[in-house]
């Protein structure tokens, strides 16, 4: 369950009547994600029609200095037209309030479901609406160094520990130590970038059967390669859940749908497989650790990190050959 602390029915309308948004009517807790409390919102309005929204408060993870750049981002990346929920400003112009020490934000609903085995049309519109983020952010004026990029996958290890990792799998840190050493030595460093989501899993993306009614979750976005975002989502949606099975013709229009909208460079090409076994690592790392803090017994459900594993194995043996007849 994602709602960590309990507001009760005072507490909510009483935050409402911060903003322009009518009357509470009714709010319900939502299960998703593990980091914040969220609730969805159902108010008045402001012209006779109820309207919904969706209520965070940021529990952990989330630095809150961080905060104000990726509501900026959300907000400018609606204002472009890109299908990302806007956030609601309060009546003093605020974009997130305080409520017993916790930063709390209203962004608005965005109807949609989030898919578990994705057909290759709804990646060919998730392709898309990734370019068209990417395009959208050339005037964003904002940065923010990626705290989980190449060198903070090193740190990771380090922090977990060989022994750590291979209570995980016996092969884990001989694999990690391979090929952290030859991406330092490969990572590319003069592609085309900006501000860039760099999670952008199935469940951060709300369809309309094959039309993306929304991107959400921005609380990874960082400053980096467009390309290196484009290589997560390939990792996030070419493969089964498990990482054991590739599904080439969702990865094909996954890329077809992008270059639709941004075609890549030829430099940009060449450092895709590169750059898609640096993405499968950061989510080994990360879920290692997740999977190496979190008690067996928790309630929360650990995630993994060989399914990502699985992945970067593939990369490895055929992303040479992977990305080079897509255009």
């Amino acid at each position: 369950m994602a709602v960590y602390t309990h507001l009760g029915a005072e507490d909510l309308a009483d935050l409402i009547a911060h903003y322009d948004v009518g009357e509470l009517i009714s709010a319900k807790g939502i299960a998703e994600g593990v980091s914040n409390s969220n609730w969805l919102i159902e108010t008045t309005g402001t012209s006779g029609t109820n309207t919904r929204f969706i209520l965070t408060m940021y529990e952990r993870r989330i630095e809150l200095s961080d905060l104000p750049f990726f509501l900026d981002l959300m907000d400018h990346l609606a204002a472009k037209g890109c299908p990302v929920p806007r956030t609601i400003h309060d009546r003093e112009g605020a974009s997130f309030r305080y409520l017993d020490g916790k930063a709390i934000a209203l962004i608005e609903y965005l109807p949609g479901v989030s898919v578990d085995h994705p057909t290759a049309g709804q990646a060919r519109s998730v392709g898309r609406a990734l370019g068209q983020n990417h395009l959208a952010v050339k005037d964003f004026g904002q940065t923010r160094a990626n705290d989980m990029g190449l060198a903070a996958w090193s740190e990771i290890t380090a922090r977990c520990g060989d022994a750590a990792l291979a209570e995980i799998d016996p092969a884990l840190p001989s694999i990690l130590k391979v090929q952290l050493e030859a991406l330092e030595k490969a990572w590319p460093g003069d592609l085309p970038g900006g501000v860039v989501h760099c999670d952008l899993f199935p469940d951060n993306v709300l369809m309309l059967g094959e039309h993306v009614s929304g991107l959400i979750d921005f609380y990874f976005s960082a400053t980096d390669a467009f390309a290196y975002d484009l290589a997560v989502t390939h990792a996030a949606w070419s493969f089964s859940g498990d990482g054991s099975e590739y599904r080439q013709a969702v990865a094909d229009a996954l890329m077809e749908g992008y270059e639709s909208v941004r075609p890549l460079s030829d430099q940009e090409r060449e450092c895709l497989p590169v750059l898609a076994r640096g993405a499968a690592i950061r989510f080994v790392t990360s879920r290692a650790e997740d999977w190496i803090s979190t008690p067996a017994d928790a309630l929360v459900t650990r995630k993994d990190p060989m399914d990502f594993a699985r992945r970067l194995e593939f990369y490895d043996k055929n992303g040479a050959s992977l990305f080079e007849g897509v255009r």
